[in-house]
């Protein structure tokens, strides 16, 4: 039983002693991810963000993106005609609209039926479509006879 004992108390006593002393010149990496390369990272992204948005504003600013067409009414043209005031030609069923926007108010200014718009009831200078699948079997018949 003491020899148990002894070789139970050597063998504890030699692996905590390696334990601790291990490898005494031992020194742990650094993280990969340093606080210094995160503030660096967020601040550039930041910095692309504030990019992004600020010539999203100077583009909207001075209407170089055009206005999406969606719908039934369409801005056709529109042109600055003072500091907070514009001429914006607006077309809505064939028909265009010269209307004088300022803030909080619209009036009409004018009103015309849309250039190069047909007329009701006159007849289109452009053949069918039948008419022109007709024409390309004709044609395609004549080259392979």
């Amino acid at each position: 039983m003491l020899i148990r004992y002894g070789m139970f108390l050597l063998l504890t006593l030699s692996f905590s002693a390696v334990a601790e002393t291990g490898k005494p010149s031992y020194v742990p990496p650094s993280p990969v991810i340093s606080t210094e390369s995160t503030v660096q990272m967020i601040g550039a992204l930041l910095l692309v963000l504030a990019v992004i948005v600020g010539g999203t504003w100077l583009l909207k600013r001075f209407s170089l993106i055009p206005a999406a067409a969606s719908g039934v009414v369409k801005v056709v043209a529109a042109a600055g005609v003072g500091q907070r005031e514009r001429v914006v030609v607006v077309e809505i069923d064939q028909t265009w609209l010269v209307l004088g926007v300022a803030p909080g108010r619209v009036n009409k200014l004018h009103t015309m039926t849309k250039p190069g718009s047909d007329a009701p009831g006159t007849k289109p200078d452009h053949p069918p479509v039948e008419t022109f699948a007709t024409q390309l079997n004709q044609s395609m018949e004549k080259e392979n006879a």
